[in-house]
């Protein structure tokens, strides 16, 4: 009985840590719609557009073939997907990690053949 008891204390500690271990950090996932010098306008998977700021410490990485790679707010497109951690200030976001690719689309996106002339 006291295994069992223990058991389940150390399943709900464990669960507990998970769900609290971001703090009040916001994860802003989806396409990027617009960019500017200090924000980026996200819609999320649900739709709904997001605005996130940019700060001096905001940290941008590239994903392609299966590698972050160092990048900058001037390297992020309309298009883009976009995994954003963020932190409330006030009534803003401010992007701590600004994780990007390419849609495979764009990637793989060959132009047709041109038609022979008759």
């Amino acid at each position: 009985m006291k295994l069992r008891l223990s058991l389940l204390g150390f399943f709900f500690a464990a669960v507990t840590g998970v769900a609290f271990a971001h703090g009040n950090k916001v994860h802003v996932k989806g396409t990027v719609e617009k960019v500017g010098a200090d924000v980026v306008v996200v819609k999320t998977t649900d739709g709904k557009s997001v605005e996130v700021k940019f700060a001096a410490t905001t940290v941008f990485l590239s994903r392609s073939n299966n590698e972050d790679k160092p990048a900058k707010a001037s390297d992020l497109a309309a298009g883009d997907l976009v995994v954003i951690h963020a932190t409330p200030k006030d009534k803003i976001l401010e992007a701590e990690e600004v994780r990007f690719s390419v849609p495979t689309t764009a990637k793989t996106a060959v132009a047709a053949p041109a038609k022979p002339k008759s």
